[in-house]
């Protein structure tokens, strides 16, 4: 299956204009299933409640949707895209998957970063593997990958590849997602931006370097830290779905799930 990333730097607030970028760019590759930047069609540095509010869209009746499932179904692939949504007047930073056939489902980000807790609410809809025909993909978001137990119960719950919107800040998320990839021995597509935001005196500036990694740990693709970028790659099903690491060990096989129990408690 051929499978990857769109990379650009949205603007901020201008929701026509990275709509066209990201429509224009999908037209152009080459795969049957994309992941779109965290936020692609609004930019992320946003500074009040309202101005999220006002920026935001409802899933599948929003303009965003509904122009990604136009160019799904016409280029029949499947599209892993970064939205700011309301939903019963509460705003999340979600993912919407869609397909040739239209809208599928919605992810909502469950660890928050750093201002976004001002923002949205934190997701509601918990990790969710959907079937997507030849593969089966989770959907984390961003700053879900600084908790192992994201990547984790997506691959036990059945994922070959975890869509990975991004707006990354921190520079070591390209290199840590070898080792998620490596301890579930799946595949992660990390779409990310590029570019920077000033705004409230504030600067966000963004790594790009898109990403798509082997359940090997391989780096199969890594784009540029600051160019509009389509990676694609053919990736082999089988890779994902065989947990072993040699004669005598198999990945899932091997857990001490009654030594982990420590990990659900709430030591808040």
């Amino acid at each position: 299956m051929k499978a990857g990333f769109i990379q650009f730097s949205p603007q901020f607030g201008n929701i026509d204009a990275n709509i066209n970028k990201a429509l224009s760019m999908i037209d152009n590759a080459d795969a049957e299933m994309l992941v779109l930047p965290e936020l692609f069609n609004t930019g992320y540095h946003f500074t009040s409640v309202q101005e999220t509010r006002n920026l935001s869209e409802e899933i599948p009746e929003g303009k965003t949707t509904k122009a990604l499932c136009l160019i799904a179904k016409k280029k029949k692939n499947h599209i892993v895209a970064g939205i700011s949504e309301i939903a019963d007047g509460s705003l999340y930073n979600s993912a919407v998957l869609v397909s040739p056939a239209g809208y599928v489902a919605t992810y909502r980000k469950v660890h928050l970063f750093n201002e976004e807790k001002l923002w949205f609410q934190p997701g509601n809809k918990g990790f969710e593997v959907y079937d997507i025909g030849p593969i089966k993909i989770g959907i984390m978001v961003c700053f879900d990958w600084f908790f192992p137990e994201s990547a984790r119960i997506l691959s036990l719950k059945g994922a070959d590849v975890i869509c990975h919107p991004s707006n990354l800040v921190l520079p070591y998320c390209q290199d840590s997602m070898v080792t998620r990839c490596l301890e579930n021995k799946i595949y992660a597509i990390t779409a990310n931006r590029t570019g920077y935001e000033d705004r409230n005196g504030k600067r966000f500036s963004y790594t790009g370097k898109s990403q798509i990694t082997s359940p090997d740990g391989r780096i199969l693709y890594r784009a540029a830290p600051d160019t509009d970028e389509i990676g694609v790659v053919e990736i082999d099903i089988l890779l994902a779905r065989d947990k072993r690491t040699n004669l005598y060990n198999d990945l899932f096989a091997d857990r001490k799930v009654e030594y982990y129990q420590d990990l659900v408690k709430d030591i808040s």
